[in-house]
């Protein structure tokens, strides 16, 4: 049984990962599907995502990866899948997700939809959320696969740097007022 993946994978992460690697336990092949969409501005070109993709899932293999564009379902029928895989992080992904496969089973009644929850560990993590904290300087190297950091460090370095960096000013304490009072006895006995 073939099942698609589909995504942005803008950059791909270890949750993305824990979904493959469940998924390619689970079907006879897994096909990772990157959607080019051009409605986002993503941070690295489509090709790019795929060599991502190949050098983390290259030792798994059933696994293959793919770029696609268009309606998941002509593209799962094109690629004779029956299963669409998604991974569920949180309760609103749940609404969004479901929306999804009512629809496409409205496109197809012959290809299923398959929720994987997503491992605890990865509960939080998104793209999005890497690409935040990324932008802002700060390390990624816990959520996404070590040559996909050095991408997404290099990537932020070159094109987007820090601007208005956040700085603080050091103030002395501040006495109290009945310190102050203290102090100015003490003066006053000497």
């Amino acid at each position: 049984m073939i099942a698609i993946y589909p995504g942005s994978f803008d950059p791909v992460t270890l949750g993305h990962l824990d979904i493959i690697e469940r998924g390619s336990r689970l079907f006879t092949q897994v096909i990772v599907a990157v959607l080019r969409n051009p409605n986002k501005m993503p941070l690295f070109t489509v090709q790019k995502r795929l060599e991502q993709i190949r050098q983390c899932t290259k030792h798994l293999p059933n696994i293959e990866v793919d770029a696609f564009d268009g309606l998941t379902v002509n593209y799962a029928q094109m690629r004779q899948a029956s299963v669409l895989l998604r991974g569920l992080r949180a309760i609103s992904d749940f609404e969004v997700e479901l929306q999804m496969a009512h629809t496409n089973k409205t496109l197809s009644t012959d290809i299923e939809t398959v929720f994987l929850a997503t491992s605890n560990e990865y509960s939080f993590l998104s793209s999005s959320v890497v690409k935040e904290i990324a932008r802002f300087g700060g390390s990624v190297d816990h959520l996404v696969p070590p040559h996909v950091a050095l991408d997404i460090y290099q990537c932020y370095a070159q094109n987007q740097p820090i601007s208005n960096p956040i700085t603080t000013e050091a103030f002395p304490p501040r006495q109290s007022s009945a310190m102050e009072s203290l102090k100015t006895l003490r003066e006053q006995e000497v």
